[in-house]
Formats: C-alpha cells, sequence, structure tokens
C-alpha cells in the first residue's frame, strides 16, 4: 500500500512534534481506509508548529485525522462519549493501540483500535476478538509475581491478576506467528512497560508458550474482553519498578499463598478480586504447570495446537 501525505498549512495546531503527529496519523489512516490497491490521499501543502508547542491530545489528533478520514468525526463522537473522569494515559492508549483482530481459529481478520475492542456493544456483536497474551513471571523460589492493576485501568481496574496481561499490536514485530514470535516481543515490551522490567533481563527466547484459551468476559456495562489468551510462562530474577499508570502494586506468591488468595476472592474477604482471565488460568492450568515450573519441565505440557474456549 502507497499512501501519500502533503500537509495542510495550520498555523494554530499546537503539538508535541511534527514527526509525532504525521506518525500517528498515517498508522490511524491505515485503519480508516482499509485500502486494498495502492491509494494515495493529499490534503494541500505544509504544515508548521508554532511556538510553544503543547502537549498532543487524542482530541487533537482526532481533530487533524478528520482532514483525512472520513471515520474520523465517528472516532471524535467516540471519544467525545467517553466517560470523562478516564484517565490521559489510558485514553491515549484506548485510541492508539491497534489490536489484531482474529477469528476463533486465531487467524488474523484485520486491526482495530483498543476503545473498540474492549466496548461491550461490540464484544456482544462479535466483532472484537482479538489477540491478547498472559505473562507468568516466576523467580528462581518458584515463586509467582503477582500485579494489581492501576485505579486508572478502563477494564478490570485495582483487580489482581498475574504478572502482565496486555496485546501485542498490530506491528510487522509483534504479527510474527512461528513459534510465537510476535507475541514474545509484545510481552517483552509491555514487561517494561508496566514494570519495568529491563528487556535484557528477559530475553524473548526464555519466555515458553503453553497454551492458548479464550474467553470472553463483562468489566461493567460498557467495557469487557474477549480474547484468544496466549499463556506464557518464564523464570527469571528480575529488579522490578512498576509504573503507577498501568500498576497499583505488586507480590511474589508461592502456590499455597494464592490458594489463599483464591479463597478470599471466592467470598469477598478484604474485597479481594481477581481478574477473570487469571481465575480461568488458575482453575484450569496453573497449579499442575508449577510443578513443571519446579521441575523444569515446562515444555513437556506445552500445546500450542489446541485453543481452549472457556467462554
Amino acid at each position: 500500500m502507497v499512501v501519500s501525505f502533503v500537509l495542510k498549512k495550520m498555523s494554530t495546531f499546537s503539538v508535541a512534534s511534527c514527526m509525532d503527529i504525521v506518525a500517528l496519523s498515517i498508522f490511524r489512516s491505515r485503519r480508516a481506509y482499509k485500502f486494498n490497491k495502492p491509494s494515495t490521499l493529499s490534503f494541500l501543502t505544509s504544515y508548521t508548529i508554532p511556538p510553544p508547542c503543547q502537549p498532543l491530545s487524542v482530541f487533537s489528533l482526532l481533530a487533524f485525522r478528520s482532514f483525512c478520514s472520513p471515520s474520523a468525526a465517528g472516532l471524535m463522537a467516540a471519544a467525545a462519549a467517553t466517560d470523562s473522569n478516564m484517565d490521559a494515559v489510558q485514553r491515549r492508549l484506548m485510541f492508539e493501540d491497534e489490536c489484531i483482530l482474529v477469528d476463533e481459529n486465531d487467524s488474523v481478520v484485520g486491526h482495530d483500535s483498543k476503545y473498540n475492542c474492549h466496548l461491550m456493544e461490540n464484544i456482544e456483536a462479535g466483532k472484537s476478538l482479538h489477540r491478547a497474551f498472559s505473562v507468568f513471571l516466576f523467580n528462581t523460589k518458584y515463586e509467582l509475581l503477582l500485579q494489581q492493576r492501576s485505579a486508572t485501568k478502563v477494564t478490570f481496574p485495582l483487580v489482581w491478576t498475574n504478572t502482565c496481561c496486555s496485546h501485542p499490536l498490530y506491528r510487522e514485530s509483534e504479527l510474527i506467528e512461528e513459534d510465537a514470535l510476535g507475541v514474545r516481543n509484545a510481552a517483552q515490551r509491555k514487561l517494561f512497560d508496566e514494570l519495568g522490567i529491563q528487556t535484557e533481563d528477559v530475553p524473548v527466547d526464555q519466555f515458553t508458550p503453553l497454551g492458548r484459551m479464550l474467553y470472553k468476559a463483562p468489566s461493567d456495562g460498557k467495557w469487557g474482553e474477549h480474547e484468544l489468551d496466549y499463556l506464557l510462562f518464564i523464570v527469571r530474577d528480575v529488579n522490578v519498578n512498576p509504573n503507577p499508570d498501568e500498576v497499583a502494586d505488586v507480590k511474589y506468591v508461592t502456590c499455597e499463598q494464592l490458594k489463599e488468595l483464591c479463597r478470599k476472592a471466592d467470598v469477598g474477604e478484604e474485597g479481594l478480586k481477581l481478574s477473570p482471565w487469571f481465575r480461568l488460568v488458575v482453575d484450569n492450568f496453573l497449579y499442575k504447570w508449577w510443578d513443571h515450573v519446579e521441575k523444569g519441565t515446562l515444555k513437556d505440557v506445552a500445546d500450542m495446537k489446541t485453543i481452549h474456549k472457556l467462554v
């Protein structure tokens, strides 16, 4: 696909950087247009940034996109309808991140914004199944690192869950399907983003993909999850520096301590809640896999051919 952009001069448009706005506009326009053949878009001549530059907002970006995308008005309306209390970082990620849409056999069928993929109305309409991953990181004492999601998360705020849960994005490095390399690349990226774990401490070749599961879970009336989730295990001693925009708290637990957390969550003790995807893994796989973590035999239980449909 060839897309040529010639930008219109806009003397009052304040952004963080010219390169950022061009890159983001091209990226988002690719989804809006979904070209099937080489195409050219143009909207006039040049574009200047008046000093001083101001931080780029989602609404400025969407306004900018309205020059080049017939669907921009719809996205702006969606942004305007977004909860006004939504955290600015989470709002930005909701519109910038492009999830990988798949069918129930994990074949890629397209891509869409994180925002659209997590709207319950789209999930119920069968439009939002996307690829995800869940990382289970153990230290060399075979304790599992858990995180509590931040209060600003759009879905499932303040619930406890596995080490890291997120999405590979619709980009070349995270679409590689051989040996789940794209998903492993994404996992390495998000361990740094969320927990400050340096990439050299979690080499992609040290992740063991153990399986895939398909699940659906509502978060509240507006948001939810519908994911084909890759389960990645890794044993490494790491330094953790949580990003407060993503993570409220962290802790390592033994197998017995996790069983106690599950008991508390079942009876609502201490207001403890676990994420639905984490609980599915705990109830269906985790305890038997934990034995293989300690024995160093994880590859003996890996099954990447089966997609476990836990809906």
